[in-house]
């Protein structure tokens, strides 16, 4: 990525700290023109409604019984909901004092910063060790650095930056110190790395991100900087590792939003503290990866959503400008910036550079058209534009053995004039039991949630030897033809030879109508008589799944998914399938009631060889 010696000299001829290295430099023509924003109106009302509240609210307390509730029971959000409601309340506060300059706010910022100094630890307790095995083998739980321990680090550090210097000085004083003592002495001095050094996912860029960025806004020794920098590139490298030379991000446009978002954040203060001298953006991956979020990005908010993202993904109107501005990556639109809320987290540089990064062009931006492959990640979308809105197509092979992995070999996504009619549920609750052996016993990563089919009742395994394989990917045309082997997504007791999976997607630019049809091919072992009779008796047995959050209406042959804007239309050979619908009461991420419908289309008594062939027909009302 970077040479080390190229690293040391840009940072050893830096003479003083630049002031710009949140995202911009903060003039008082800057924060006027802030607060003049009708695009910004919503979010600052927001932003002071939490800061008054601040002022006249406790502080959510972070008590022993919320500690331990994740290993009495297995969740999270008990802990987690105050944690990071902590979290919001010092970047409203923050931002208050610095837009505004709300002098009143002062105290209720010294106090939350002063309770979070004094957090038993940064680290949330899903990601602590438990026993005391565990602990003898790691370090104190007030030393484990994971992605919140950090992110905090970060937000600390450039919450004095911004507004420091109106704080008591034994504020900016414990804020230095426990950075020190809780993130960089066991990130840079312990002798055993964090696994997020070498992890090729999100923890590494988010982890290293933010300590990075901690460092370059509050480590005085250039000499030392360097060198801490140096191991931050050097996780930075595990994280684009995780990348196929396609740019796919296999995590998820969350995800992606997450990793490669601090990334972007950790290169930009890199390149703004150097003066230019270090550019980590200008890289032919990076640019590629740059370009995911158009990619994957439908009729704003909703997006094309495989692994553990939600269905409606916030893009950040500060991050896509300024890869616009930077490398010329291609953006949707965003008309406005995420509520401050719809981030539960509180992630400080979302935020911060939506505030500081947003340039008007991000909200005239257009959802980018046409045929994307993936082929490292085995994906294909396809989008048009019509008169009635967006029609798109995405469907994914790839491997069970992905990051945030879902057994969804063969799933697709049908998007219908603006609104997604058969969808991926995206991430479940996150439990303890959702990251341990029993996760796909959960609805969202089982194959049981997703559009596929199961065999001999048997659902798809996970693993590194459960994949898929491309056989066919091309354009004719209007029309996409996409074929999967699939054989080896399902185990043994599925009893099967091979299985092919065909579609063929007709749309044609302009015209609020489209065509999915699919033709699954299946072989199975065979009996001890080979005449087809005996082979029926045997019982194979096929349910193909269809999943989506809209009830569908069924008739004989057919079912019909109605949305506001589209429907899809489902027609099958009722002497062949069998219909049926089920309601799910599920759970989203955070926790809401969620329904979710599946139609499950099952033949039964199958001979050897059986063809399935079924067409959804998609139009506009």
């Amino acid at each position: 990525m970077i040479a080390y010696h190229r690293l040391r000299e840009a940072i050893l001829q830096v003479e003083r700290r630049p002031n710009d290295l949140a995202g911009a430099e903060i003039t008082p023509e800057k924060l006027a023109e802030l607060r003049a924003s009708k695009r910004f109106e919503g979010l600052l009302e927001e932003i002071r409604s939490e800061a008054e509240s601040g002022v006249n609210e406790p502080l959510p307390e972070l008590d022993f019984a919320l500690f331990r509730t994740f290993r009495a029971q297995g969740t999270r959000l008990e802990y987690e909901r105050p944690y990071f409601q902590r979290r919001g309340r010092l970047l409203a506060l923050t931002l208050a004092l610095l837009i505004d300059g709300e002098e009143r706010v002062v105290p209720a910022l010294e106090r939350t910063v002063w309770e979070i100094c004094g957090e038993y630890s940064w680290a949330i307790p899903a990601h602590l060790p438990y026993s005391t095995a565990e602990a003898e083998e790691t370090l104190p739980s007030d030393r484990i650095v994971d992605l919140f321990a950090a992110e905090t680090a970060h937000a600390l550090a450039e919450m004095l930056l911004l507004v420091g210097e109106r704080l008591h000085p034994w504020i900016a004083q414990r804020v230095r110190s426990e950075v020190e003592r809780r993130i960089f002495e066991p990130v840079f001095r312990s002798e055993q790395p964090f696994f997020w050094f070498s992890a090729e996912h999100n923890w590494s860029a988010v982890c290293a991100g933010a300590v990075g960025m901690a460092a370059l806004l509050l480590v005085e020794d250039r000499e030392r900087l360097a060198w801490m920098q140096a191991k931050i590139v050097d996780a930075m490298e595990s994280f684009l590792s995780g990348y196929g030379d396609d740019g796919c991000c296999m995590e998820g446009a969350g995800y992606w939003t997450y990793g490669f978002g601090y990334y972007v954040y950790w290169a930009e203060m890199l390149h703004a503290y150097t003066g230019g001298r270090l550019d980590l953006l200008q890289d032919g991956k990076v640019r590629r990866i740059a370009d995911y979020a158009g990619i994957v990005a439908l009729t704003e908010p909703a997006c094309i959503n495989f692994s553990d993202c939600s269905p409606v993904n916030r893009l950040h109107p500060g991050l896509l400008s300024r890869l616009g501005s930077r490398i010329g990556a291609s953006s949707p639109p965003v008309p406005h910036p995420p509520s401050f809320h719809s981030d539960h987290c509180y992630r400080w540089p979302h935020q911060v550079r939506n505030l500081l990064w947003t340039d008007e062009s991000s909200g005239e931006g257009r959802v980018p058209a046409g045929t994307t492959r993936f082929p490292d990640a085995g994906w294909v979308i396809d989008k048009r534009e019509t008169r009635a809105g967006l029609f798109a197509f995405a469907a994914k092979g790839g491997s069970n053995d992905e990051p945030h992995n879902h057994n969804d070999l063969g799933h697709f996504i049908l998007h219908v004039a603006g609104e997604t009619l058969l969808a991926d549920l995206g991430p479940g609750v996150y439990t303890q039991d959702y990251f341990g052996p029993d996760r796909y016993r959960h609805l969202h990563p089982s194959s049981l949630g997703h559009s596929v089919p199961v065999i001999n009742g048997q659902p798809q395994m996970g693993g590194t030897s459960y994949r898929a394989a491309i056989l066919r990917s091309k354009s004719d045309g209007d029309r996409l033809y996409f074929d999967l082997d699939l054989t080896r997504a399902y185990g043994e007791e599925a009893r099967l030879t091979a299985y092919m999976r065909h579609f063929v997607w007709t749309c044609r630019n302009g015209d609020p109508s489209a065509s999915l049809e699919v033709r699954d091919v299946f072989e199975f072992q065979a009996g001890s008589r080979s005449d087809e009779r005996s082979a029926a008796s045997e019982g194979n047995r096929i349910t193909e799944h269809l999943i989506s959050f809209h009830r569908p209406h069924a008739a004989d042959g057919s079912v019909i998914w109605t949305g506001e804007r589209g429907s899809v239309e489902l027609l099958y050979d009722p002497s062949v399938f069998r219909a049926e619908i089920e309601e799910l009461d599920s759970r989203a991420h955070l926790g809401e009631e969620q329904k979710v419908y599946r139609t499950a289309l099952t033949a039964d008594l199958l001979p050897q060889r059986f063809v399935g062939e079924w067409t959804l027909r998609c139009s506009a009302h």
